[in-house]
């Protein structure tokens, strides 16, 4: 778990999120989390691509392994669910809409993009639209800040305990594991 300011990434970093994409990481800002080799998990996105695009999605989860759980999730049709405890549930939605406005926070400090002012991810504040994007968030911002993406990683098979990575960083056991 971090929060910004994050250090520029290294072109080591940008190759492992690239490799774990499948495609060139782009607009990469920060490494938000990372899984316990080292390795990135999340990254910030900026606001703004290099191309012009806005870009809301500032926490990016790029992990193999939990972007499969999280889509296994989304099959397996637990989104209804958890939006039902974010229906049912006043302080599940209390906290959810401090979520959405930690996550417009964290972004600001990137730039300020008009035309996804107010736009979080994930469906937040009052919508569960992608685990994905609510996971990343709850990785990045650590427990108890998005309620929803924390309820997801709960009920996933992926554990941000235990390194999933195909190939290990060296940092294990160094500081960029923390």
């Amino acid at each position: 778990m971090t929060t910004p300011p994050y250090e520029t990434p290294t072109a080591a970093e940008i190759a492992v999120v690239s490799s774990q994409l499948g495609r060139e990481a782009r607009g990469v800002v920060g490494i938000a989390a990372r899984c316990v080799c080292g390795n990135p998990t999340v990254v910030a996105t900026a606001p703004r691509l290099a191309d012009g695009t806005p870009f809301p999605t500032f926490y990016y989860l790029t992990h193999p392994a939990a972007t499969a759980a999280m889509s296994t999730l989304e099959a397996d049709h637990v989104m209804p669910e958890l939006a039902a405890l974010l229906e049912d549930d006043e302080d599940v939605a209390a906290a959810y809409l401090a979520a959405h406005h930690a996550y417009l926070a964290d972004r600001a400090g990137f730039g300020d993009v008009p035309e996804i002012s107010g736009v979080s991810a994930g469906g937040m504040p009052t919508r569960v639209k992608c685990l994905h994007a609510l996971a990343g968030h709850a990785l990045a911002a650590g427990p108890g800040v998005n309620p929803i993406g924390d309820a997801a990683l709960a009920r996933s098979s992926w554990s941000p305990e235990r390194c999933a990575c195909v190939q290990p960083s060296a940092a294990v056991g160094t500081s960029a594991a923390g």
